[in-house]
C-alpha cells in the first residue's frame, strides 16, 4: 500500500509504463500513453483556437478518447462539455450552442445526430472531429497530428461543465469559475475519500455507466488521479459486469438501482459463476432504490453496497450499508464538504421529522446555471440550492427522501408520493420496472396511474394488470393504490437509471389546458 503522487500527470511521469486503463475492447493503456495523448490534445485544441475559459464538447462512448478529453481540459483551463449520446440532433445542438463550444468531438456511432447538431449550432466544419469515419467531420487524428507529447505551457486547472438532464424544460449548464491555479494544487482524487476509497495500489475502478454522467466521470477521474486502474464497459450487461469484476478483481464502482434490479434477475447458477468478493465499494445513487432490492444486494455482495444522494450542482449525503441497515431508507448524512437543510415553502428550517424541500450547499465553492440567472436565483435560499426533492432529516442528521416535488400527485387535496407506490410494484416478480404518476380526473383533479414494464416471460394485459392491482391493495392504503395499469415494452430510462417520466405522463395530459 502506498500513496501515489498527487494527480495523474505526476504519476504518469513517475511510472509511465504502469497500466492505468483497460478499454472496453480489452486494450490496455499505460500512464505514459494516456498522458501523451492528453498533452497532444491540449496542443491540438490550442492550435484550433481554444484559450483558457473556452469550451469544447464531446459526444463519445466510454473509451480512451473520453478520458483523454477529460485530462486535457483539466490541465489547460478548458471547460469540457460531455453530451449524452442518446440525445438527438436538436438536443445536442442546444448544448453545443448554449455552452459556446468551439470544437465538437464525436464518435462515428453518433455521427448523424452530431452532424445535425453541428449544422444547427452553426459550428464550422473545420472544428468538427470524428473518432472513426463520419461525413462532414475531420478525422480525430488530425487534431493530434504533429502535436508533441510534452506537457503544455501555462498549465491551469479546467472543469467539467455538465448539463442537467432536462427532465423538465431545456437542460442548463452547471458552470463553476476557474480557480486559476495549476492542476496539482487541487487534490482531484480527494472526492473519493468521502466514500472511504483510498489511494491503494491494488484498487481497480469499474466504469459501468456512461462517462457523460456527472457522477460517473467524477468517480472515474478521481480514481485515475489517486493511482487506480480503470476498467471500462461500453455497453452494460449484468453478466458482463460480473465477469469483469471477477477477471480484473475490481474493488469499486458507481452504480444505479436499475443495475441492481437486473443483476438480481440473473439465474442463481449464473450469479454463482463469478467471484465478486474483491468489491469494497459498490456506491449507488441517481435514483431511489427500493428497500427489498437494497437488502437483496447486501445479502449477495455484503456491506460494500453503499449509497449517496447528490446533484450535479454539488453537495450531498452518504450512507454505508451499516447506516442503512440501522436506519432503513436513509440516503445518509451530509458529506464533510457539504451541508443539508430541509425547508418549508417560505424558506424556514423545519425540525427533525417534518417533510419539506431538501436543500444543499458545498463548502468548497458555488456554481451558476449558464446563461440562466433566474434559475440560479429561483432555486436558492441564501447559499443553499435545491433540485426539488422532498424529504426530512431525523434527530441524528440522516436524510430520508420522499419524492420529487414535481412528481407529487395531489388527488382530492391529498399528497401522494409515487416512489412509495413504485417500490411496492417492483416487489412483484412480474415487474421489471415501474413508473407512477398522476393523470387527469374530473372529480379528484388527479388519480394514480401505474405504467409497468413486464418481467421477461410475463405477458402484458388485463390479467396481469388485475394481479398487480390486487398486489398493491395488500401493501398500500386505498388512496395510494393505482386505479389502472398500462404497459410498455421498455421504460424510458437513460443508461444511468434516470427515468424520463414526462415521456410517459405527457400523453395523458395532452388534451388538458
Amino acid at each position: 500500500m502506498s500513496t501515489p503522487p498527487a494527480g495523474f500527470w505526476a504519476q504518469a511521469t513517475a511510472e509511465p509504463d504502469r497500466t492505468v486503463l483497460v478499454a472496453a475492447d480489452r486494450t490496455p493503456w499505460t500512464a505514459g500513453e494516456l498522458h501523451g495523448a492528453a498533452n497532444r490534445l491540449v496542443h491540438g485544441l490550442r492550435a484550433a483556437g481554444l484559450e483558457r475559459g473556452d469550451a469544447f464538447a464531446v459526444v463519445l462512448p466510454n473509451g480512451p478518447e473520453f478520458l483523454t478529453a477529460y485530462l486535457a481540459s483539466q490541465q489547460a483551463g478548458f471547460y469540457l462539455v460531455p453530451v449524452n449520446h442518446h440525445l438527438v440532433g436538436p438536443e445536442i445542438a442546444w448544448i453545443v450552442a448554449d455552452s459556446g463550444a468551439k470544437v465538437l468531438i464525436a464518435h462515428e456511432r453518433f455521427a448523424e445526430a452530431a452532424r445535425d447538431a453541428a449544422d444547427e449550432a452553426g459550428l464550422p466544419g473545420a472544428r468538427r472531429y470524428a473518432v472513426g469515419s463520419a461525413e462532414g467531420f475531420r478525422p480525430y487524428p488530425e487534431l493530434l497530428e504533429g502535436q508533441p507529447e510534452s506537457a503544455p505551457g501555462d498549465r491551469t486547472l479546467g472543469w467539467v461543465m455538465n448539463y442537467t438532464s432536462g427532465t423538465t424544460g431545456r437542460p442548463r449548464g452547471i458552470r463553476r469559475p476557474l480557480p486559476g491555479k495549476p492542476p496539482e494544487e487541487a487534490y482531484l482524487g480527494g472526492f473519493l475519500g468521502i466514500f472511504g476509497i483510498r489511494p491503494y495500489d491494488d484498487n481497480v475502478h469499474l466504469v459501468c455507466s456512461p462517462l457523460y454522467h456527472t457522477a460517473v466521470l467524477q468517480f472515474a477521474g478521481a480514481s485515475l488521479h489517486i493511482g487506480h486502474q480503470l476498467v471500462l464497459m461500453d455497453k452494460w450487461t449484468p453478466e458482463e459486469m460480473l465477469r469483469l469484476i471477477d477477471a480484473h478483481r475490481c474493488t469499486h464502482t458507481h452504480m444505479v438501482p436499475t443495475q441492481f434490479h437486473r443483476l438480481l434477475t440473473l439465474p442463481e447458477e449464473v450469479r454463482r459463476r463469478y467471484d465478486v468478493s474483491s468489491m469494497r465499494h459498490a456506491v449507488h445513487g441517481a435514483a431511489p432504490c427500493p428497500d427489498h432490492v437494497k437488502r437483496a444486494m447486501i445479502e449477495w455482495w455484503g456491506t460494500c453496497v453503499e449509497e449517496y444522494y447528490a446533484a450535479s450542482e454539488g453537495g450531498g449525503a452518504f450512507a454505508t450499508a451499516e447506516d442503512w441497515l440501522k436506519k432503513p431508507g436513509t440516503v445518509g448524512r451530509a458529506w464533510p464538504i457539504s451541508e443539508l437543510a430541509v425547508l418549508d415553502d417560505d424558506g424556514n428550517a423545519l425540525p427533525p421529522g417534518r417533510l419539506g424541500t431538501v436543500y444543499m450547499k458545498m463548502t468548497t465553492g458555488g456554481f451558476a446555471y449558464h446563461k440562466d440567472e433566474d434559475k440560479t436565483r429561483r432555486n436558492r435560499v441564501g447559499d443553499f440550492f435545491t433540485v426539488g426533492d422532498l424529504g426530512h432529516l431525523d434527530e441524528d442528521g440522516y436524510l430520508f427522501l420522499r419524492d420529487r416535488k414535481i412528481d407529487m400527485i395531489i388527488s382530492g387535496g391529498v399528497n401522494i408520493y409515487p416512489a412509495e407506490i413504485e417500490s411496492a410494484l417492483l416487489a412483484h416478480p412480474a415487474v421489471a420496472d415501474a413508473a407512477v404518476f398522476g393523470v387527469p380526473h374530473d372529480e379528484w383533479g388527479e388519480q394514480v396511474k401505474a405504467v409497468v414494464e413486464p418481467a421477461p416471460g410475463r405477458e402484458a394485459g388485463p390479467a396481469l394488470a388485475a394481479e398487480l392491482l390486487e398486489h398493491c391493495g395488500r401493501l398500500l392504503a386505498g388512496y395510494k393504490r393505482p386505479r389502472s395499469v398500462d404497459f410498455v415494452a421498455r421504460m424510458p430510462r437513460d443508461p444511468n437509471g434516470k427515468l424520463y417520466k414526462r415521456h410517459l405522463r405527457d400523453p395523458y395530459w395532452s388534451d388538458q389546458t
